[in-house]
């Protein structure tokens, strides 16, 4: 199952380092990165992980969370194993830190992939679970498969990533929604094993050098990122950096992993979140992880009429035009948007994979 990788060089003392992400690993011989799945295998860097998954879901787009890209289509999802990152919050643990290759059973091609999202007709496919950036040769290759079948793709990312391999990558993806996981870099630090300004970096360069859609996700932990002062200062960076119209969701932490003896994220600071990033100018700023539908729903930035109401990942009503504009003035709405069908709905169904 070893792929050969990209994105490394040889170092003059014999190491070789992994020029994927900003950890720049340097590894001798038989070791492998923070992530676990790139590996020097010889004088050489291998993806352990390629062509194999941790499983295939059938999810409703809103779940990624992504509310300006097609809504209520369905999503093709999957991811492998290991991470790039250590948050020590994350609610993907079983995967995204395994260590065990025997977890990954499903194994699949980049064209069987796209032949099983096009035979149950999903829109798009969604490179999620744990971080797609450490399994870029796979990402990449399937999302060609993807667009060969006019199939969209969407990386649920971190965004650790570093600008010589983000090119590559995101120049696969027709949409992003990248996790901002705090705005100070003590936080990236203790809880992620990470930087904040890598991260920065990247939102900046898709939205500045990109066609991408980019939509942003911020879980907020009591205690730890949840003042109004970094609220305040994370808000007000989207705006003035990104601009008004991104979408950002504050969603709900739930006590897991190294974090379980935190309390749940209550609902009112997912409420004064929202509210304090509109106050910053952000006009679509959403809940997640609950259920508060005038937190789901998505209004016209011009005339106020509620075009997409939403109760979690369920669309309740839906009244765009079908090019993505407000049916009462006329107002587009920031986004990717298309022929609405009957929406996908809140399930998630597992499934296996069409074999050729």
């Amino acid at each position: 199952m070893n792929h050969p990788a990209r994105y490394w060089h040889p170092l003059d003392d014999g190491r070789i380092q992994c020029d994927l992400c900003p950890r720049d690993c340097r590894l001798h011989a038989g070791q492998r990165g923070a992530c676990f799945v790139r590996m020097r295998e010889g004088d050489a860097m291998v993806l352990t992980t390629y062509g194999r998954s941790s499983g295939f879901c059938i999810d409703p787009i809103e779940k990624k969370p992504l509310n300006h890209f097609y809504p209520g289509s369905s999503v093709f999802s999957f991811g492998t194993a290991g991470c790039n990152l250590a948050c020590k919050f994350c609610q993907n643990w079983d995967i995204s830190k395994s260590r065990d290759m025997d977890r990954l059973m499903d194994a699949a091609s980049p064209d069987e992939i796209a032949a099983t999202a096009a035979a149950h007709g999903c829109t798009s496919v969604a490179f999620t679970y744990n971080d797609p950036v450490i399994f870029a040769e796979y990402a990449i290759d399937v999302a060609a498969a993807c667009h060969a079948r006019d199939i969209r793709t969407v990386a649920v990312t971190a965004g650790y990533i570093s600008p010589s391999a983000r090119q590559d990558f995101f120049s696969c993806m027709d949409a992003a929604n990248v996790d901002l996981k705090a705005f100070t870099d003590d936080f990236y630090q203790k809880l992620c094993g990470a930087r904040l300004q890598p991260v920065l970096d990247t939102l900046s360069w898709l939205h500045h050098e990109t066609s991408v859609w980019v939509e942003i996700t911020t879980l907020l932990i009591p205690g730890h990122n949840d003042s109004d002062h970094e609220i305040t200062a994370l808000s007000r960076w989207i705006h003035d950096e990104l601009g008004a119209e991104v979408p950002l969701h504050f969603t709900a932490f739930h006590p897991d992993f190294k974090l379980d003896d935190l309390p749940p994220t209550p609902p009112a600071t997912l409420q004064r979140a929202r509210r304090i990033a509109q106050e910053a100018g952000l006009r679509h700023v959403y809940t997640g992880n609950v259920h508060d539908r005038d937190g789901g729903t998505t209004h016209c930035t011009a005339c106020g009429k509620a075009l997409i109401v939403r109760d979690w990942y369920q669309i309740l009503d839906y009244a765009l035009t079908e090019h993505g504009s407000c049916p009462d003035c006329g107002t587009p709405l920031a986004g990717r948007f298309g022929h609405f069908h009957p929406p996908f709905g809140a399930r998630r169904i597992p499934v296996a994979i069409h074999r050729t």
